[in-house]
């Protein structure tokens, strides 16, 4: 009976010192019996705004992991949204479930009802494993839910927006790498091609590039490879492929001590999230081996622009112009990292710290 107090212990102290780490300020968990519900909504900081991040449906292996996600994942979304000059917060969502066969109405409409008791503290949008129509049954409890359909007066799918941001992105680390930006004739690894990925690949094809891909779901690439005339490559060959860009766009921490190594590529630049498992040794490893890398939260920007365009007010011109300025960002990151001997990512990271830092003492002389 004691080991097992102590256990339990053991496993409390490790949630709340994972909460402690990144200084989230709050983290809610989702259950209910009757609708199959188990979810945790992550708000990391609300400083610059309510939080705003999407609602991701994965079927994790553990709660443990899930708890691990939605950490690392709201926490990017605050500096995504403080990089970016836009007035939200960070937060994340995730369902522990199978999205191909746990969905129901009900339970996205339950899970609305626990959003709305946050009293607007958190808006979530669709993500990965979730779609618009989701989206719209959580509309039904709450009006914290953004990324609407456009017959709903929304901004409909945000991925065009986020491969646009993760394309400009691309091109300004070329221009880094290479003296100019043009991708004429360059090898690019994509690394999952769901619908982000999908819109990435014809920007870059447009380019007359040689596009490789690789996804878990094969119906997906056979039909992007038709499409587009991009290689289909197998899940672990793509690490070793001779490429000159690197696109992560799919599950996060894909840049990792065991596929560091495996790298031969000039670039790294991509629209999944927390790409380097470990932001401090993956970040000072490729800034060692003189490979550029884009921060994920800063050029995958679209997406939440796109949604935060909804927000204030949807203009879709404005959107794509705002997602544009990501090609000038990243070539300050690159400039900031190389004048002051650092990371890419650490640059990143103290650029969005100080904006939050600055807008707090603004916000707190009333």
């Amino acid at each position: 009976m004691v080991k097992t107090k102590e256990v339990k212990q053991q496993q409390e102290m490790s949630v709340f010192s994972q909460l402690a780490e990144h200084n989230h300020e709050k983290v809610v968990f989702c259950h209910d019996h009757d609708t199959g519900l188990k979810a945790i909504i992550a708000i990391h900081n609300t400083v610059l705004g309510p939080a705003l991040g999407g609602t991701r449906m994965w079927a994790y292996t553990s709660e443990a992991e899930a708890l691990e996600d939605v950490l690392r994942l709201s926490r990017s979304m605050t500096y995504k949204a403080a990089i970016s000059g836009l007035n939200v917060g960070g937060g994340k969502a995730v369902i522990i479930g199978d999205a191909a066969k746990d969905k129901s109405e009900a339970l996205f409409r339950k899970f609305g009802r626990f959003i709305k008791n946050l009293n607007g503290a958190f808006i979530t949008v669709e993500d990965i494993g979730t779609t618009s129509k989701d989206m719209e049954y959580i509309r039904m409890e709450t009006e914290s839910v953004a990324g609407m359909p456009e017959t709903m007066g929304g901004g409909g799918d945000p991925s065009p927006v986020m491969a646009y941001g993760t394309y400009m992105g691309i091109k300004a680390a070329t221009k880094k790498a290479f003296g100019t930006d043009s991708l004429d004739g360059k090898k690019i690894a994509v690394q999952g091609v769901g619908n982000a990925g999908v819109f990435l690949v014809e920007l870059l094809t447009k380019e007359n590039t040689k596009v490789f891909i690789t996804d878990i779901y094969a119906d997906r690439l056979r039909d992007v490879s038709a499409k587009y005339g991009a290689q289909v490559v197998g899940m672990n060959e793509i690490y070793d492929l001779d490429v000159d860009i690197f696109s992560p766009c799919g599950l996060g921490g894909t840049i990792n001590d065991k596929t560091i190594d495996r790298l031969r590529c000039r670039i790294i630049a991509g629209s999944a999230n927390n790409q380097l498992r470990d932001e401090q040794v993956q970040g000072q490893a490729l800034q060692e081996r003189g490979i550029f890398y884009a921060p994920d939260f800063l050029i995958n920007a679209g997406g939440l622009i796109n949604v935060y365009s909804e927000i204030v007010g949807y203009n879709r011109e404005r959107a794509y112009a705002q997602a544009e300025r990501i090609y000038g960002y990243t070539l300050e990151i690159f400039e900031k990292a190389e004048e002051e001997g650092i990371s890419t990512q650490q640059a990143a990271i103290q650029i969005a710290e100080k904006r939050i830092a600055d807008i707090g003492k603004v916000r707190s002389s009333y």
